[in-house]
Protein backbone atom coordinates (compact mmCIF):
# COMPACT_ATOMS: atom_id res chain seq x y z
CA UNK A 1 0.00 0.00 0.00
CA UNK A 2 2.82 2.44 0.73
CA UNK A 3 4.65 1.61 -2.64
CA UNK A 4 1.21 2.30 -4.22
CA UNK A 5 0.93 5.69 -2.70
CA UNK A 6 4.62 7.02 -2.98
CA UNK A 7 4.15 5.80 -6.88
CA UNK A 8 1.32 8.27 -7.18
CA UNK A 9 2.68 11.23 -5.26
CA UNK A 10 5.68 11.02 -7.36
CA UNK A 11 3.47 10.67 -10.56
CA UNK A 12 1.85 13.92 -9.16
CA UNK A 13 4.90 15.83 -8.34
CA UNK A 14 6.49 15.07 -11.79
CA UNK A 15 3.21 16.52 -13.60
CA UNK A 16 3.43 19.46 -11.51
CA UNK A 17 6.68 20.09 -12.04
CA UNK A 18 5.59 19.78 -15.71
CA UNK A 19 3.00 21.87 -15.93
CA UNK A 20 5.14 25.12 -13.63
CA UNK A 21 7.94 24.74 -16.09
CA UNK A 22 5.98 24.86 -19.19
CA UNK A 23 4.45 27.83 -17.37
CA UNK A 24 7.61 29.47 -17.51
CA UNK A 25 8.56 28.79 -20.78
CA UNK A 26 5.31 30.05 -21.94
CA UNK A 27 5.92 33.11 -19.92
CA UNK A 28 9.57 33.78 -21.04
CA UNK A 29 8.07 32.88 -24.88
CA UNK A 30 6.07 36.13 -24.27
CA UNK A 31 9.33 38.38 -23.35
CA UNK A 32 11.29 40.18 -25.53
CA UNK A 33 14.09 42.81 -24.68
CA UNK A 34 15.17 45.91 -26.07
CA UNK A 35 18.39 47.82 -25.47
CA UNK A 36 18.62 51.65 -25.00
CA UNK A 37 21.46 53.98 -24.51
CA UNK A 38 20.14 57.41 -23.02
CA UNK A 39 23.07 58.68 -21.13
CA UNK A 40 23.07 58.40 -16.97
CA UNK A 41 21.28 54.62 -16.67
CA UNK A 42 19.72 55.95 -13.22
CA UNK A 43 17.63 58.62 -15.13
CA UNK A 44 16.58 55.93 -18.00
CA UNK A 45 15.12 53.18 -15.25
CA UNK A 46 12.17 54.85 -14.09
CA UNK A 47 10.60 56.04 -16.98
CA UNK A 48 9.97 52.71 -18.32
CA UNK A 49 9.25 50.77 -15.15
CA UNK A 50 5.91 52.67 -15.01
CA UNK A 51 4.95 51.30 -17.99
CA UNK A 52 2.34 48.42 -18.33
CA UNK A 53 3.98 45.41 -20.31
CA UNK A 54 7.27 46.43 -18.43
CA UNK A 55 8.70 43.59 -16.68
CA UNK A 56 12.41 44.53 -15.65
CA UNK A 57 14.49 47.17 -16.62
CA UNK A 58 18.32 46.77 -15.96
CA UNK A 59 21.29 49.60 -15.71
CA UNK A 60 24.57 48.15 -17.48
CA UNK A 61 27.29 48.30 -20.12
CA UNK A 62 27.12 47.61 -23.86
CA UNK A 63 28.31 48.06 -27.17
CA UNK A 64 32.15 48.04 -26.16
CA UNK A 65 35.06 45.86 -26.49
CA UNK A 66 36.38 44.65 -22.71
CA UNK A 67 34.32 41.92 -21.24
CA UNK A 68 32.94 42.44 -17.46
CA UNK A 69 33.89 46.12 -17.58
CA UNK A 70 33.20 47.77 -13.73
CA UNK A 71 31.69 51.28 -13.67
CA UNK A 72 34.71 52.98 -13.09
CA UNK A 73 36.33 51.78 -16.44
CA UNK A 74 33.31 52.36 -18.40
CA UNK A 75 33.19 55.70 -17.12
CA UNK A 76 36.58 56.86 -17.66
CA UNK A 77 35.42 56.19 -21.81
CA UNK A 78 38.11 53.43 -21.93
CA UNK A 79 36.34 50.69 -22.79
CA UNK A 80 34.31 51.43 -25.79
CA UNK A 81 30.78 50.83 -23.42
CA UNK A 82 27.76 52.88 -23.29
CA UNK A 83 25.55 53.29 -19.96
CA UNK A 84 22.67 51.48 -21.19
CA UNK A 85 19.69 49.72 -20.00
CA UNK A 86 17.86 46.57 -20.93
CA UNK A 87 14.51 46.32 -20.94
CA UNK A 88 12.73 43.10 -20.75
CA UNK A 89 8.67 43.39 -21.89
CA UNK A 90 5.57 41.60 -22.78
CA UNK A 91 5.16 42.29 -26.34
CA UNK A 92 1.20 41.70 -26.01
CA UNK A 93 1.25 44.31 -23.89
CA UNK A 94 3.13 47.20 -24.94
CA UNK A 95 5.19 47.36 -28.68
CA UNK A 96 8.57 47.92 -29.20
CA UNK A 97 7.34 51.51 -31.33
CA UNK A 98 6.14 52.46 -28.14
CA UNK A 99 8.93 51.40 -26.03
CA UNK A 100 10.95 53.70 -28.73
CA UNK A 101 8.33 56.78 -28.33
CA UNK A 102 8.72 56.80 -24.85
CA UNK A 103 13.20 56.57 -25.15
CA UNK A 104 13.23 59.71 -27.29
CA UNK A 105 11.39 61.76 -24.47
CA UNK A 106 13.98 60.79 -22.51
CA UNK A 107 17.50 62.06 -24.44
CA UNK A 108 18.88 65.12 -26.36
CA UNK A 109 19.51 62.95 -29.91
CA UNK A 110 21.45 65.52 -31.11
CA UNK A 111 24.31 65.68 -28.62
CA UNK A 112 27.29 63.33 -30.00
CA UNK A 113 29.27 63.97 -26.94
CA UNK A 114 27.34 62.50 -24.32
CA UNK A 115 24.31 63.88 -22.62
CA UNK A 116 23.15 66.73 -20.64
CA UNK A 117 26.14 67.22 -17.74
CA UNK A 118 27.63 64.16 -18.33
CA UNK A 119 30.23 64.03 -21.32
CA UNK A 120 32.46 61.78 -22.94
CA UNK A 121 31.67 58.41 -25.50
CA UNK A 122 29.94 56.20 -22.45
CA UNK A 123 27.19 58.75 -21.83
CA UNK A 124 26.17 58.61 -26.00
CA UNK A 125 22.54 57.43 -26.98
CA UNK A 126 22.18 54.42 -28.78
CA UNK A 127 19.62 51.93 -29.99
CA UNK A 128 20.64 48.33 -29.85
CA UNK A 129 18.14 46.21 -31.74
CA UNK A 130 17.66 42.37 -31.39
CA UNK A 131 16.70 41.54 -34.64
CA UNK A 132 15.50 42.51 -38.29
CA UNK A 133 12.28 43.90 -37.26
CA UNK A 134 13.50 45.99 -34.41
CA UNK A 135 15.91 47.86 -36.71
CA UNK A 136 13.48 48.74 -38.94
CA UNK A 137 11.31 49.81 -36.56
CA UNK A 138 14.14 51.67 -34.85
CA UNK A 139 15.07 53.40 -38.23
CA UNK A 140 11.47 54.50 -39.00
CA UNK A 141 10.88 56.23 -35.60
CA UNK A 142 14.42 57.55 -36.09
CA UNK A 143 13.11 58.95 -39.53
CA UNK A 144 9.67 59.29 -37.87
CA UNK A 145 11.86 62.10 -35.77
CA UNK A 146 13.72 63.51 -37.74
CA UNK A 147 10.48 64.37 -40.12
CA UNK A 148 8.58 65.61 -37.33
CA UNK A 149 11.04 68.91 -37.31
CA UNK A 150 11.13 69.52 -33.72
CA UNK A 151 15.24 69.09 -33.27
CA UNK A 152 16.81 71.96 -35.51
CA UNK A 153 20.40 70.04 -35.29
CA UNK A 154 20.88 66.64 -36.55
CA UNK A 155 19.74 63.37 -34.92
CA UNK A 156 23.31 61.51 -33.97
CA UNK A 157 21.55 59.02 -32.18
CA UNK A 158 22.84 55.40 -33.70
CA UNK A 159 20.97 52.33 -34.40
CA UNK A 160 23.59 49.39 -33.88
CA UNK A 161 22.98 45.58 -33.39
CA UNK A 162 22.93 43.99 -29.61
CA UNK A 163 25.95 43.02 -28.46
CA UNK A 164 26.44 41.62 -24.74
CA UNK A 165 24.95 43.67 -22.07
CA UNK A 166 26.73 43.03 -18.34
CA UNK A 167 24.41 44.31 -15.65
CA UNK A 168 25.79 46.68 -13.71
CA UNK A 169 27.10 46.62 -10.24
CA UNK A 170 23.95 45.93 -7.57
CA UNK A 171 24.25 49.86 -6.58
CA UNK A 172 23.33 51.14 -9.72
CA UNK A 173 20.36 49.18 -9.67
CA UNK A 174 16.83 50.60 -8.88
CA UNK A 175 19.05 54.01 -7.77
CA UNK A 176 16.26 56.49 -8.13
CA UNK A 177 14.80 54.56 -5.63
CA UNK A 178 17.08 53.28 -2.94
CA UNK A 179 18.76 56.96 -2.81
CA UNK A 180 15.93 59.06 -3.37
CA UNK A 181 17.47 61.97 -2.57
CA UNK A 182 20.74 62.05 -4.10
CA UNK A 183 19.11 60.60 -7.15
CA UNK A 184 16.88 64.05 -7.85
CA UNK A 185 19.76 66.37 -6.53
CA UNK A 186 21.60 64.55 -9.43
CA UNK A 187 18.54 64.58 -11.91
CA UNK A 188 17.72 68.17 -11.42
CA UNK A 189 21.16 69.46 -11.49
CA UNK A 190 22.14 67.67 -14.94
CA UNK A 191 19.78 69.52 -16.79
CA UNK A 192 17.95 66.74 -18.09
CA UNK A 193 14.41 67.79 -16.65
CA UNK A 194 14.38 71.56 -18.22
CA UNK A 195 15.85 70.59 -21.68
CA UNK A 196 12.98 67.68 -22.20
CA UNK A 197 10.46 69.93 -20.79
CA UNK A 198 11.90 73.05 -23.33
CA UNK A 199 11.78 70.28 -26.54
CA UNK A 200 8.42 68.46 -25.36
CA UNK A 201 6.31 70.30 -22.98
CA UNK A 202 3.49 68.07 -21.45
CA UNK A 203 4.30 65.85 -23.72
CA UNK A 204 7.59 64.27 -22.11
CA UNK A 205 4.95 61.85 -20.48
CA UNK A 206 2.80 59.23 -22.38
CA UNK A 207 -0.62 58.17 -21.35
CA UNK A 208 -1.41 54.66 -22.28
CA UNK A 209 -5.57 53.68 -22.95
CA UNK A 210 -6.52 51.12 -25.12
CA UNK A 211 -5.97 47.32 -25.48
CA UNK A 212 -1.94 46.05 -25.84
CA UNK A 213 -1.18 49.35 -23.79
CA UNK A 214 -1.52 51.24 -27.04
CA UNK A 215 -0.28 54.77 -26.51
CA UNK A 216 -2.20 57.73 -28.25
CA UNK A 217 0.32 60.89 -28.41
CA UNK A 218 -0.13 64.45 -28.64
CA UNK A 219 1.79 66.43 -31.23
CA UNK A 220 4.02 69.17 -30.39
CA UNK A 221 2.38 73.02 -31.20
CA UNK A 222 4.81 73.19 -34.11
CA UNK A 223 3.84 69.73 -35.65
CA UNK A 224 0.10 70.30 -35.50
CA UNK A 225 0.36 73.35 -36.91
CA UNK A 226 2.10 71.32 -39.98
CA UNK A 227 -0.08 68.28 -39.65
CA UNK A 228 -3.15 70.45 -39.20
CA UNK A 229 -5.84 72.40 -41.52
CA UNK A 230 -6.09 75.74 -40.15
CA UNK A 231 -10.07 74.77 -39.87
CA UNK A 232 -8.78 71.40 -38.10
CA UNK A 233 -6.24 73.75 -35.79
CA UNK A 234 -8.75 76.04 -34.90
CA UNK A 235 -11.48 72.98 -33.85
CA UNK A 236 -9.23 71.07 -31.82
CA UNK A 237 -6.78 73.72 -30.25
CA UNK A 238 -9.00 76.63 -30.48
CA UNK A 239 -11.99 75.57 -29.22
CA UNK A 240 -13.91 76.32 -32.48
CA UNK A 241 -16.62 75.14 -34.52
CA UNK A 242 -17.37 74.45 -38.13
CA UNK A 243 -20.33 75.19 -40.48
CA UNK A 244 -23.19 73.01 -40.14
CA UNK A 245 -24.15 70.82 -43.45
CA UNK A 246 -20.86 72.23 -44.90
CA UNK A 247 -17.99 69.61 -43.65
CA UNK A 248 -16.68 66.14 -44.50
CA UNK A 249 -18.45 63.50 -42.13
CA UNK A 250 -22.01 65.02 -41.34
CA UNK A 251 -23.69 62.65 -44.11
CA UNK A 252 -21.09 60.11 -44.38
CA UNK A 253 -23.12 56.93 -44.56
CA UNK A 254 -19.65 54.34 -44.52
CA UNK A 255 -18.85 51.73 -42.15
CA UNK A 256 -16.22 52.33 -39.90
CA UNK A 257 -14.65 53.95 -36.70
CA UNK A 258 -13.81 57.83 -35.89
CA UNK A 259 -10.24 58.66 -34.43
CA UNK A 260 -9.03 61.77 -33.11
CA UNK A 261 -7.60 63.81 -35.76
CA UNK A 262 -4.83 64.40 -33.75
CA UNK A 263 -3.69 61.21 -31.60
CA UNK A 264 -5.46 58.85 -33.50
CA UNK A 265 -7.28 57.56 -30.55
CA UNK A 266 -10.21 55.89 -31.35
CA UNK A 267 -13.56 58.05 -30.87
CA UNK A 268 -17.10 56.92 -32.03
CA UNK A 269 -18.01 54.37 -34.47
CA UNK A 270 -20.56 54.39 -37.45
CA UNK A 271 -22.53 51.92 -35.84
CA UNK A 272 -23.58 54.62 -33.23
CA UNK A 273 -23.74 57.62 -35.98
CA UNK A 274 -27.02 58.40 -36.88
CA UNK A 275 -29.16 61.87 -39.12
CA UNK A 276 -29.73 64.39 -36.34
CA UNK A 277 -30.98 66.56 -38.84
CA UNK A 278 -27.95 69.27 -37.25
CA UNK A 279 -25.58 69.13 -40.06
CA UNK A 280 -22.98 68.13 -38.43
CA UNK A 281 -21.82 64.37 -37.24
CA UNK A 282 -23.90 62.74 -34.41
CA UNK A 283 -23.53 60.17 -31.93
CA UNK A 284 -25.19 58.12 -29.85
CA UNK A 285 -22.56 56.71 -27.33
CA UNK A 286 -18.83 56.49 -27.51
CA UNK A 287 -16.45 53.92 -29.03
CA UNK A 288 -14.16 53.88 -26.57
CA UNK A 289 -15.96 55.94 -23.37
CA UNK A 290 -13.03 56.76 -21.09
CA UNK A 291 -11.46 58.69 -24.67
CA UNK A 292 -14.38 60.70 -24.51
CA UNK A 293 -14.35 63.23 -21.56
CA UNK A 294 -17.24 65.73 -20.51
CA UNK A 295 -16.96 68.91 -19.29
CA UNK A 296 -18.83 72.06 -18.33
CA UNK A 297 -19.33 74.86 -20.61
CA UNK A 298 -20.57 77.87 -19.69
CA UNK A 299 -19.84 79.71 -22.70
CA UNK A 300 -22.73 81.65 -25.06
CA UNK A 301 -24.67 82.75 -21.88
CA UNK A 302 -25.38 79.39 -21.21
CA UNK A 303 -24.78 76.05 -19.81
CA UNK A 304 -23.81 73.04 -22.02
CA UNK A 305 -21.22 69.75 -21.45
CA UNK A 306 -18.14 70.17 -23.83
CA UNK A 307 -16.84 66.59 -25.01
CA UNK A 308 -12.72 66.37 -25.04
CA UNK A 309 -10.64 63.43 -26.10
CA UNK A 310 -8.69 62.39 -23.34
CA UNK A 311 -5.10 62.11 -24.49
CA UNK A 312 -4.97 64.84 -27.21
CA UNK A 313 -7.29 67.34 -25.38
CA UNK A 314 -9.06 68.27 -28.48
CA UNK A 315 -11.73 69.83 -28.76
CA UNK A 316 -14.83 67.74 -29.99
CA UNK A 317 -18.15 69.33 -29.61
CA UNK A 318 -20.70 69.03 -27.22
CA UNK A 319 -23.26 66.68 -25.78
CA UNK A 320 -27.06 66.94 -25.58
CA UNK A 321 -29.92 64.84 -23.55
CA UNK A 322 -31.88 64.59 -27.22
CA UNK A 323 -30.90 61.89 -28.79
CA UNK A 324 -32.76 58.62 -29.92
CA UNK A 325 -32.91 55.44 -28.20
CA UNK A 326 -30.87 53.32 -26.78
CA UNK A 327 -29.21 56.41 -24.69
CA UNK A 328 -31.36 58.87 -25.30
CA UNK A 329 -28.05 61.31 -26.17
CA UNK A 330 -26.74 62.93 -29.12
CA UNK A 331 -22.35 63.61 -29.36
CA UNK A 332 -22.12 66.26 -31.81
CA UNK A 333 -18.79 66.44 -33.15
CA UNK A 334 -16.83 68.40 -35.23
CA UNK A 335 -15.64 66.92 -38.30
CA UNK A 336 -12.59 68.17 -38.62
CA UNK A 337 -11.93 66.73 -35.10
CA UNK A 338 -12.08 63.80 -36.64
CA UNK A 339 -10.74 61.27 -38.95
CA UNK A 340 -12.55 58.25 -40.59
CA UNK A 341 -11.16 54.87 -40.91
CA UNK A 342 -12.86 52.71 -43.57
CA UNK A 343 -13.82 48.96 -42.20
CA UNK A 344 -12.29 47.61 -45.14
CA UNK A 345 -9.07 49.60 -43.74
CA UNK A 346 -9.01 49.29 -39.82
CA UNK A 347 -7.25 46.17 -39.39
CA UNK A 348 -3.69 47.30 -41.21
CA UNK A 349 -4.04 50.89 -39.35
CA UNK A 350 -4.16 49.01 -35.93
CA UNK A 351 -7.43 49.19 -35.11
CA UNK A 352 -8.71 45.20 -35.99
CA UNK A 353 -10.06 44.94 -31.89
CA UNK A 354 -13.51 46.76 -33.58
CA UNK A 355 -14.37 45.14 -36.60
CA UNK A 356 -16.33 42.55 -34.36
CA UNK A 357 -18.80 45.34 -34.43
CA UNK A 358 -19.59 45.18 -37.37
CA UNK A 359 -19.65 41.45 -37.92
CA UNK A 360 -23.69 40.62 -38.64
Amino acid sequence: MKITTYFYINIFSLILIAILMSQGNAEAAKSEKATLAGGCFWCMEPPYEKLEGVKEVIPGYTGGHKDNPTYEEVSANITGHAEAVEIVYDPSKITYEEILEVYWRQINPTDDGGQFSDRGSSYRTAIFYHSDEQKKLAEKSREDLIKSGRFKKPIVTEILPASTFYRAEDYHQDYYKENPIRYKIYRFGSGRDRYLEQKWGDNVKTKAIGKKGKRYMKPSKDELKNKLTSLQYKVTQEDGTERAFDNTYWDNKKEGIYVDIVSGEPLFSSTSKFKSGTGWPSFTQPLVPENVLEKKDEGFFMERTEVRSMNADSHLGHLFPDGPEPTGLRYCINSASLRFVNKKDMEKEGYGEFLKLFKK
